[in-house]
């Protein structure tokens, strides 16, 4: 079992910036691949970013590529989502997820086998 907890969301105007954090407890967090997804009110959670726990190899959903990035220290069992230039459809509440070994389809919520509680995040115009 691995506990995640997601934080750093907040209130903030378009253009500006916010760094997510997902916090690991329980096991080794190292050895896990993480996704970062998002829902909107109304709206099916989608994937936002990926992060892989070996190579450090990332993808992200084309709407955030260059303005999203993920990375992870592992020392400190932590992902981060650093994210710039936020627009207000980026607003959704942002959820970690963590699965240990092989990520069938890293776009998908269901390869995940462990979430945080989320965490808002608002872009006001």
């Amino acid at each position: 079992q691995v506990q995640l907890v997601e934080s750093g969301g907040g209130l903030v105007q378009a253009g500006g910036s916010l760094r997510l954090s997902c916090a690991a407890s329980g096991r080794t967090f190292s050895f896990y691949n993480v996704g970062w997804f998002r829902q909107a009110p109304g709206k099916e959670r989608e994937f936002v970013a990926f992060i892989s726990w070996k190579s450090g190899s990332s993808d992200y959903q084309d709407s955030v590529k260059g303005r999203f990035t993920a990375s992870r220290d592992n020392a400190k069992n932590t992902v981060y989502l650093q994210m710039n230039y936020l627009q207000p459809g980026d607003t959704a509440v942002y959820y970690c997820g963590a699965k240990s070994g092989v990520v069938i389809n890293l776009r998908e919520r269901g390869s995940y086998d462990y979430w945080g509680q989320g965490t808002q995040v608002t872009v006001s115009s």
